[in-house]
């Protein structure tokens, strides 16, 4: 950051930090065995919106090589714009190694081209032996991952949206010795309008 930077008060993009991705790989195997937690084979990618004809180009080769990659794994992709005007990749692959790979490729590519700084959230979807939807969220920006479990995805009239505070922070005791899990309970932000694969 220059000098001009810090006197006008700007800040310098924070950089993403992939590599923490891959260990949902390793830690699924405990999701499933002692948190009874099963991947749906649903995620999807968060992206701030960028007005740039490169950004489309590098969506271009995204595509292009979820394309190619997913003609061997199976890998299903789609591209979504939500109500906040964010942009989603939502991937869908029933192996689940399979599927952080891509979400890794992904992250990358759009790293290479300079929008790094762009990449938000991952979100992976798990439900337990209920039934319960369970997401586990990596933040890009700070490189850990939290859970985050809703009990009510629609508000009805003036009844709020809920999550279940309590789970959350039993399913925290048991895998941050397995995940880079977020210590701080107010960066654990909320995402309720996650797009994922229609079946």
């Amino acid at each position: 950051m220059s000098w001009l930077d810090g006197l006008l008060g700007r800040q310098k993009p924070v950089k993403s930090q992939l590599e923490n991705l891959f260990a949902i790989t390793t830690a699924s195997v405990t999701l499933q065995t002692r948190l009874g937690l099963r991947s749906t084979g649903k995620a999807s990618i968060c992206i701030k919106p960028i007005g740039s004809s490169y950004y489309g180009e590098a969506k271009d080769e995204i595509t292009e090589l979820l394309k190619l990659g997913g003609e061997e794994t199976g890998t299903r992709a789609e591209h979504r714009r939500d109500s906040y005007g964010y942009d989603w990749l939502v991937l869908a692959d029933q192996d689940f190694e399979d599927l952080v790979a891509a979400m890794h490729v992904v992250s990358t590519t759009l790293d290479e081209h300079g929008f790094g700084e762009h990449l938000l959230a991952a979100v992976f979807e798990f439900r337990d032996e209920g039934g319960q939807l369970v997401c586990w969220l990596y933040n890009y920006k700070r490189g850990r991952f939290y859970p985050f479990v809703p009990l009510s995805t629609q508000p009805e009239g003036r009844v709020p949206r809920r999550r279940d505070n309590a789970y959350e922070l039993r399913l925290r005791a048991v895998m941050e010795r397995e995940l880079p899990v977020e210590p701080e309970l107010e960066r654990w932000y909320l995402l309720w309008d996650v797009p994922l694969s229609r079946e």
